[in-house]
């Protein structure tokens, strides 16, 4: 699996790659790996503000629907609308062009929560 070293990682398989005062968020190869197929993206609303650990997206494949959370509470900036034509673009380049949403996070200590390659690597097996 690619984890790579520069991002951080949430539990539910999401990456969180900053980017000063806000993050893009996607979901780690291993998770797209689990999904197989990505058929369909539920993006969020830009300017909607989510909790920390909210549902704020979903991920469907032909093997079953993800939820996609929020690393912490804050607003989303901007949305990948590629991936409502391309949804395999999570499968085919997961952190690059198949990110899902850019979030202004309110509190920045939220991220320190999360976890780094190592760790995340390490609850992978």
């Amino acid at each position: 699996m690619n984890v790579p070293d520069d991002l951080l990682y949430t539990d539910s398989h999401e990456w969180v790659r900053r980017e000063g005062d806000k993050v893009r968020v996607g979901i780690t190869d291993h998770a797209q790996a689990e999904l197989t197929d990505v058929v369909y993206v539920e993006l969020p609303k830009v300017g909607a503000t989510y909790e920390a650990r909210g549902t704020i997206a979903v991920v469907e494949s032909v093997k079953a629907a993800s939820d996609i959370y929020a690393p912490a509470k804050g607003t989303v900036l901007e949305i990948n609308r590629d991936l409502e034509s391309n949804p395999a673009l999570i499968n085919s380049d997961p952190y690059g062009e198949g990110w899902i949403y850019v979030l202004q996070v309110e509190n920045a200590e939220e991220l320190k929560q999360l976890k780094d390659a190592a760790a995340y690597k390490a609850a992978i097996g």
